[in-house]
């Protein structure tokens, strides 16, 4: 049961981050990228190119299970600069949100992508070990 609750916590992080958060950021990427908050000072359009990136396409793969690992570290970085600089002096009510993407994809980060996923059958393959925490 553990490589199913490990399932469904990739498909609910990266699956409501991609709905909620990826696909509004890139659909609306040529309006709303001159405006996007530039809380690192990269610019706007590069600030908010490193949140289509992470909310987006890394997304994707952590609910395909694909690149697990990987595609947390930026969702993970994406999720601290929320929580700790552009919503810094906001009430905890406005950036909980934040944190608790930020503690999901730390898990995963932390357990792998489980047994059910592409990185496990890619693997099996290879003739390695199906699942490697």
């Amino acid at each position: 049961m553990t490589d199913v609750g490990i399932l469904i916590l990739r498909i609910v992080a990266g699956g409501t981050m991609f709905l909620s958060h990826g696909m509004a950021k890139a659909f609306s990427f040529s309006a709303k990228a001159a405006m996007f908050p530039d809380p690192l000072g990269l610019g706007s359009t590069v600030s908010m190119g490193m949140a289509v990136f992470a909310e987006f396409f890394c997304a994707i793969l952590i609910v395909a299970g694909i690149a697990t690992r990987l595609a947390t570290i930026p969702l993970i970085g994406t999720m601290l600069v929320a929580f700790f600089v552009v919503h810094a002096a906001d009430p905890f009510a406005r950036k909980e949100m934040a944190l608790l993407y930020l503690g999901m994809f730390i898990v995963i980060a932390l357990v792998g992508p489980g047994r059910l996923s592409v990185d496990a059958i890619l693997r099996a393959k290879k003739g390695g070990n199906a699942y490697r925490p």
